[in-house]
């Protein structure tokens, strides 16, 4: 594990790429892990039902269900490009794994916020979830970007404030490059605590609410922002959710639409599956692009 120590961080001016083509991520195994089938669309596509059928995209899809998927989806070259690092920043340490441009210089980050009853290691586990992790960190490796899967303390101003240290350093590494926040479930507080800090939102290209815990009060204050500071939203949840429930999140993201017609944002439920299914069947490249899209860099 290597250990950086910086006593204190300086934000450099915000700046544009200067690219003769708009950053996107390229195609990577989309024929295995685009949305297979959309049942029901609205608000011109900002509103997705997705077919999810156990059979197909559990029992057919993994070789030990729930556990270890099939070899087809993954791709173990960003092992080459991982690395395990605690940053120490004035007095605090936070860790983290980091897979990509480990070093700066990256076109996007990525930073998974994770869950109660996770941790950092979930992040970069190649085989649950069925390998959509290991899409990740692929698509992050094979598009100059990095991926971020940190440590933190709780899910209070504590850890808010770490992960918010975290995103400063990584943005002083690779100044021009987009954050993109892919909060599941408890780790949807965290990243509201970060869209809130003034420090932060600048630096966001988008905020990835997999099935995440939500509030009315967060929402609003989204959609008082003014337009030229709109960050994309996704939210994600799936029918079977007894435990944070889905209707909900669809009731806020209904009132944002209702009430910001033009905010950036979108809803995707699955037709099935329990809490967690998110992190299975989100189609990263194809938020990620739309984000991109939506905010211009």
């Amino acid at each position: 594990m290597a250990i950086m120590v910086f006593a204190g961080l300086s934000l450099p001016p915000a700046s544009a790429p200067a690219m003769a083509e708009p950053y996107r991520l390229a195609p990577y195994k989309d024929d295995l892990f685009a949305y297979p089938k959309i049942l029901d669309e609205q608000y011109d596509g900002a509103y997705l039902e997705v077919e999810y059928d156990r059979p197909r995209d559990l029992d057919a899809r993994d070789a030990v269900r729930g556990e270890k998927v099939k070899p087809d989806y993954v791709s173990l070259d960003p092992n080459a490009v991982t690395a395990d690092r605690t940053v120490k920043l004035g007095r605090k340490s936070i860790s983290y794994y980091a897979v990509g441009k480990v070093d700066g210089g990256a076109k996007a980050i990525v930073v998974f916020v994770h869950g109660l009853g996770t941790g950092r290691d979930t992040g970069v586990d190649d085989w649950i979830h069925g390998g959509n992790f290991n899409r990740i960190k692929n698509l992050m490796m094979r598009n100059d970007g990095v991926y971020l899967s940190p440590s933190f303390s709780n899910y209070r101003s504590g850890g808010a404030e770490e992960m918010r240290d975290l995103i400063l350093f990584a943005s002083v590494m690779s100044p021009d490059a987009p954050v993109f926040l892919a909060c599941g479930s408890m780790g949807a507080k965290l990243c509201w605590r970060l869209f809130r800090d003034d420090a932060v939102r600048p630096l966001l290209g988008g905020v990835m609410l997999l099935d995440p815990v939500m509030d009315r009060d967060d929402i609003r204050f989204a959609a008082a922002l003014p337009p030229a500071d709109r960050v994309p939203i996704l939210i994600t949840g799936s029918r079977e959710d007894t435990r944070v429930g889905w209707k909900a999140q669809r009731d806020l993201f209904v009132a944002m639409k209702t009430g910001v017609p033009d905010y950036p944002i979108r809803y995707v439920l699955f037709s099935a599956g329990t809490h967690g299914l998110s992190w299975r069947m989100v189609d990263w490249r194809t938020t990620l692009n739309w984000m991109l899209e939506t905010g211009g860099r």
